[in-house]
């Protein structure tokens, strides 16, 4: 009898308690998610590491980090932040062994800085300014054969609100550790800056992404057309930037087909490797 035991999926919230968008959205992709690969369900636990200490054990399935205001520094020292760096090792040691059932994980803006810090394969560094809107995000060799981009555009467009940068990737320990440049922020020829590093391979089962790819248009459309959002925005960026933001979540081709694809196949692969069984018996019923 195959079984039927849900798909255990950790929500690893470092919001700080601070209201946001982005724990609604993952909460729904993972509800969304819940039966629509093969019939496996999934369930998940929210851990708020930031405000309570929280952090997950190895019991789990799946795993999501969430992003976070403040500097990627500003918890240096503090108990959460060691707990939390000794489940990366514990993580990362359990899957680059190869054991099973594989653990899922995914880090997003604020975690995936923490991750960089941690493993120490690229500089974190604040921004000459701040990065705020939809903005294209352009696939290294690596990642447009990697599962989670090879589907999409080339560039991509993603959310991305962020005052750090991951730079100047350690090509000699990431090769040491197996990892993989996927993604970098947009092409700006006429800055002479060097370009963010926007996502990383960091083992078959573990990404890091700068950006948001949890964002929808829907939610983000309501909290920036609220008006102290709009002039918040204007005031800060100008109407032009404004314009643009909007313009951006109005349209199918950006943000949405982001949403729709890559934390929902993120989720199908951990489906995939977790329940095989269950991938066997559909491609029998077909």
């Amino acid at each position: 009898m195959i079984s039927t035991t849900p798909l255990r999926a950790a929500i690893i919230d470092l919001y700080n308690g601070v209201p946001n968008q982005g724990m609604r959205c993952i909460k729904n992709l993972i509800s969304d998610s819940s039966g629509a690969f093969y019939g496996a369900p999934i369930e998940y636990t929210v851990f708020d590491a930031r405000s309570k200490g929280e952090i997950p054990d190895l019991s789990f399935d799946i795993y999501i980090s969430t992003g976070g205001p403040g500097s990627p520094f500003d918890s240096e020292g503090k108990t959460w932040e060691i707990n939390y760096f000794n489940f990366l090792d514990d993580l990362w040691n359990y899957n680059s062994a190869k054991l099973t059932p594989p653990k899922y994980a995914m880090f997003i803006c604020h975690s995936y800085q923490m991750v960089a810090r941690h493993f120490s394969f690229a500089e974190v560094t604040p921004r000459k300014k701040q990065s705020f809107g939809v903005y294209p995000v352009h696939q290294t060799d690596q990642g447009l054969v990697d599962p989670m981009f090879k589907d999409l555009p080339n560039p991509f467009h993603a959310a991305d609100f962020r005052d750090w940068q991951v730079l100047q990737p350690r090509k000699d320990l990431m090769d040491e550790m197996g990892a993989q440049i996927l993604c970098l922020e947009k092409e700006r020829p006429h800055v002479d800056l060097e370009r963010a590093v926007m996502g990383i391979r960091l083992l078959k089962e573990m990404i890091a992404l700068q950006f948001h790819p949890e964002a929808d248009p829907e939610g983000m459309l309501y909290h920036f057309s609220s008006k102290e959002q709009r002039e918040k925005i204007v005031d800060e960026f100008g109407e032009t930037k404004y314009k643009s933001i909007i313009q951006g979540l109005k349209d199918p081709g950006y943000i949405e087909r982001t949403h729709k694809h890559i934390i929902p196949g993120f989720l199908k692969r951990a489906v995939e490797n977790n329940r095989p069984e269950l991938v066997e018996t559909f491609a029998g019923v077909r």
